[in-house]
């Protein structure tokens, strides 16, 4: 299943390409089909195979010999592997599930965060290309990780998690909020509204998930700011798009936000001895 759903990140991740270009652009993302930015040639069926056409075409156009940028292979290669991790911590609980009902709940858990790995990638570098998070696949996010979420819930009889994916989606996006109301230019508001996003996912996985996921942004975000002031290459006043680190954020702490709440508890003493 980890190979199964790699590979069909790979072609997911093709399909972002298009997305993560189009979407700023308010320009369809079905029609007209993809074709080369320099010579306008329609791109062939056998040049549009995931990675391996960009290694044959030795990353050029096969009719004006235009270069391709590196990064849709490696866009492809992204949700190929974003995929397979998603799989490896959300395929082993619908194996080991005892009924059908409760196998239905965690595959619709496990769609919900395949789809919330396609988002976060694609929202991730359209915010590093133009600074801003697409209400055209920010708001519906709402609408379609919730709709997940709930079935999956149900069905696995867990509805606290419900309560608490509400409680996270309105708990950080009240935070960001208040960042975005008290610290002109600090936050944009397209933060706001994927923090709801993101606080529906965590929220709905659990208490650790929720807290690790929603500080690791700041942290990874702080921690990144400081580096480029000691090298030299950014300003106090430069403005880094904090998508990307709300994205991290919340991924470590879907991943490993048990692991990381017990070490950060024991460390202290507070563990379980």
């Amino acid at each position: 299943m980890t190979v199964v759903l790699g590979l069909f990140g790979m072609l997911i991740g093709s399909f972002l390409n298009v997305v993560i270009y189009r979407v700023p652009l308010k320009k369809s993302i079905v029609s007209p089909p993809s074709a080369c930015g320099t010579c306008g040639h329609v791109v062939r069926r056998y040049d549009n195979i995931p990675i391996l056409s960009w290694l044959i075409l030795r990353g050029r156009c096969r009719d004006c010999h235009a270069k391709i940028s590196v990064r849709y292979p490696l866009v492809e290669l992204g949700g190929a592997v974003f995929f397979a991790v998603v799989a490896l911590w959300f395929v082993p609980p619908i194996f080991a599930a005892t009924t059908t009902r409760v196998v239905v709940g965690d595959v619709l858990e496990l769609v919900g965060m395949l789809y919330l790995a396609a988002i976060s990638l694609a929202l991730a570098l359209i915010d590093l290309d133009t600074r801003t998070l697409p209400n055209t696949i920010v708001l519906p996010a709402y609408a379609v990780g919730g709709a997940f979420l709930a079935g999956a819930g149900i069905l696995q009889g867990n509805l606290p998690a419900l309560v608490l994916a509400l409680i996270g989606a309105a708990a950080l996006a009240a935070i960001y909020f208040a960042l975005y109301f008290f610290i002109p230019g600090g936050m944009g508001f397209g933060d706001v509204k994927l923090a709801g996003v993101l606080g529906l996912f965590l929220g709905f996985l659990g208490w650790p998930q929720l807290v690790v996921g929603s500080f690791a942004a700041f942290i990874t975000g702080g921690l990144f700011s400081v580096i480029l002031l000691v090298s030299q290459r950014g300003k106090r006043k430069s403005r880094i798009p904090f998508g990307p680190w709300m994205l991290l954020g919340a991924w470590i702490g879907i991943l490993v936000g048990p692991q990381v709440t017990t070490w950060y508890l024991t460390l202290f003493g507070l563990g379980a001895a």
